[in-house]
């Protein structure tokens, strides 16, 4: 996973970082659709709407898509 230490400051969201990018990050890495992730979450009891998940994709993604694609060997 990406390392949260260098994510972008997230003063004003109800939910920690942890989640928030654990949320953005399942989405991008497994290609998941946002329903999935909702359901993901709700497994650990987290309960928010796919609405969310997809205005955190859209503020956060870039970053984490980014840092997923440079991680990745070369073949």
């Amino acid at each position: 996973m990406v390392k949260l230490d260098v994510f972008p400051a997230l003063k004003g969201y109800r939910f920690p970082r942890s989640i928030i990018g654990y949320a953005v990050w399942a989405y991008h890495r497994f290609a998941m659709s946002l329903r999935d992730v909702e359901d993901l979450l709700a497994a650990w009891g987290i309960v928010l709407s796919y609405e969310t998940i997809r205005d955190w994709v859209n503020k956060f993604g870039r970053y984490f898509a980014g840092k997923i694609r440079r991680g990745r060997p070369m073949y």
